[in-house]
């Protein structure tokens, strides 16, 4: 996080003190910088630069429209996983013929808004998903663009909850399955089959499950060929991991090199749906300590963020790393366990933290750009965090912090 560094004791985001946005915007707020954003983007285009490829941010990591249209103006596609997602990269300048649609529970309404504006592909995870697609299709008198996700049954060695590509999650078609799945999609005559898809799972941090799951992929485009079943490209997917704490990914450079060299010289457009890996590292979440207090040798640091807030270490036991704002502290450090308000035990955002601590000091919860407030919710009737864009020397707010009028808004009374 090369953009966030500390200069003169107190923590910056590119030109701007964390201190002075508190202070304009109250706590908590996310806090973005445009540098990182478009520092990683680039670094997925660069590595790419000499093969045919699309890169399709995966919106669900966090679907802000000023990210979206950062990631629109500098040329991205996208990976949705719904119409709402679909509707926000419109709303944000986006390219829906450089658009995919993900998941396994695709409603009518959303597939045919989908091929209604014209969608580069659907990624399509069962056949009877295909058979509903082909029938939409047909309504509009148009063809679908397809891919089938294949699960090719690979370990990526991460979370369960975050893991896609074994055999018994819920997502893609066996790859046992896929070659006379392939077969019927090329009986059904409102369906162009266009390309290959697989997504193996999230936060993976090494090269290997992706090269083997590229490996099964070709053996299955063998069988294709030889069907002549000819498609125009393969998706290898998204869940290329960040550094939270002593995670070594890969950068993308040696990514795709690794990617390349299993595609054996095939010159098949290479999509890429990453998320976490362009905005994950591009953010802090920005917290004020309300109180200190010790509970049975217990030292408690209680924020203002929560689990409402910041999900992912109450969901999948994720580490982030929390820095103070002002790096020099009159208190003297111990072990603290950062928490928030909601009335959960299990809301917790970091435990065992040394830290040097007064209440009223700012944290800054690291690597929060992806799965935080796209997963922040209004739990315990809490508004919802600011957002906020620091580019350069500017502060630009991107979402106003949500008020309590807002929550009740969509209400009504008996």
């Amino acid at each position: 996080m090369s953009d966030f560094y500390y200069s003169n004791g107190e923590l910056y985001v590119e030109r701007v003190a964390l201190s002075e946005v508190a202070e304009r915007f109250a706590t908590p707020a996310y806090v973005y910088s445009r540098a990182a954003i478009e520092a990683q983007w680039q670094a997925y285009e660069h590595a790419l630069s000499e093969r045919p490829h699309l890169i399709c941010y995966s919106v669900k990591a966090n679907g802000n429209l000023a990210v979206l249209n950062l990631l629109a103006t500098l040329g991205s596609g996208f990976d949705i996983v719904s119409v709402g997602e679909l509707e926000r990269v419109l709303k944000a300048g986006g390219d829906p013929a450089k658009v995919v649609f993900s998941g396994v529970g695709k409603r009518r309404d959303e597939i045919s808004r989908a091929l209604e504006v014209g969608i580069k592909c659907f990624n399509v995870e069962s056949m009877s998903e295909l058979e509903r697609l082909n029938r939409l299709a047909a309504e509009q008198n148009v063809q679908a663009p397809v891919s089938l996700r294949i699960n090719p049954d690979i370990d990526a060695a991460t979370h369960p909850y975050i893991s896609t590509g074994l055999k018994e999650n819920k997502f893609g078609i066996p790859y046992g399955q896929a070659l006379a799945c392939y077969r019927q999609a090329r009986q059904q005559a409102n369906i162009n089959i266009v390309g290959i898809d697989c997504h193996i799972g999230s936060q993976i941090t090494t090269i290997a499950p992706f090269v083997d799951a590229m490996d099964k992929l070709m053996n299955l485009l063998d069988a294709l060929n030889a069907e002549d079943i000819q498609l125009q490209h393969i998706d290898i997917g998204g869940g290329l991991g960040i550094r939270y704490r002593d995670e070594s990914p890969p950068a993308p450079d040696e990514f795709i090199r690794a990617i390349g060299s299993a595609m054996n010289g095939s010159s098949y457009e290479l999509l890429l749906e990453p998320g976490r890996s362009i905005v994950g590292n591009a953010a802090v979440l920005l917290t004020r300590v309300e109180y200190i207090k010790e509970n049975g040798g217990r030292h408690f640091a209680i924020v203002d963020a929560a689990m409402n807030d910041m999900l992912r270490p109450a969901l999948y036991d994720a580490w982030l790393a929390i820095k103070p704002v002002l790096e020099k502290s009159t208190a003297a450090a111990v072990k603290y366990d950062v928490v928030g308000p909601v009335c959960e035990s299990g809301d917790i955002i970091g435990l065992d933290r040394e830290l040097a601590l007064a209440e009223g000091d700012l944290l800054a919860v690291l690597s929060a750009g992806a799965y935080g407030f796209s997963m922040s919710s209004n739990y315990n009737a809490r508004p919802r965090a600011a957002e906020i864009m620091i580019d350069n020397e500017q502060m630009i707010e991107i979402r106003k912090r949500e008020t309590l009028a807002d929550l009740m808004a969509a209400e009504t009374m008996l």
